[in-house]
């Protein structure tokens, strides 16, 4: 009888085959790779990049239409930068005062019957200056030092539509208070910010 190798993976124990013994070529993980697979992200980095350009992509073109098809078209004024465009003189005017939009019109009153008939307004930019500021009307004699005396007495300031170039009409204005404006929150209302005071 040849003897039996009890040396061969522990197969052979006590000259017996073991029926529960593991093979030899038995692995615990049928995986091949030890760890175990993750699951994959489904917004990768170049789907996030492709993503956030699109995003940004679409921010510039509307800003970009907001900002030029508005400043062609007469019928509405979407934004304040349009006003200051517009305004005689803007770089004075947003230095050393506000632009403003300037409403010619007159109105009709009758006694008998009692009744009221206005004119169609007419709309133009104009510039309010801040009442340090007057000079720049002086030295290049705009305004006369009694106008100048007559409007501050009033406390009132000047404003004033066309270039200062040419031949602007410039009139002693007066700012009403916060009072005045029924835009303002009337709870709240009070005296204007030091900053809005012309």
């Amino acid at each position: 009888m040849a003897r039996r190798n009890r040396n061969l993976n522990n197969n052979y124990r006590n000259g017996r085959v073991d029926p529960y013994a593991q093979p030899e070529n038995y692995r615990s993980n049928p995986n091949p790779n030890p760890n175990p697979p993750s699951k994959k992200n489904p917004l990768d980095i170049a789907k996030i990049a492709i993503i956030a350009s699109v995003f940004i992509i679409g921010i510039v073109i509307g800003l970009s239409l907001n900002l030029t098809s508005g400043s062609d078209n007469l019928a509405t004024v979407d934004s304040s930068l349009q006003i200051d465009r517009k305004a005689p003189n803007p770089e004075i005017c947003q230095q050393f005062g506000a632009s403003a939009i300037v409403t010619d019109m007159r109105v009709f009153l009758t006694l008998n019957p009692f009744s009221v008939y206005l004119t169609q307004p007419q709309m133009q930019p104009g510039c309010v200056l801040r009442r340090t500021n007057w000079s720049i009307l002086e030295q290049q004699n705009l305004v006369s030092s009694e106008q100048v005396k007559d409007c501050k007495r009033r406390m009132n300031t000047f404003g004033f539509i066309g270039a200062l170039e040419g031949k602007p009409k410039i009139d002693c204005v007066y700012q009403n208070d916060a009072a005045g404006n029924l835009f303002l929150n009337q709870n709240g209302a009070g005296a204007l910010p030091e900053s809005d005071n012309f």
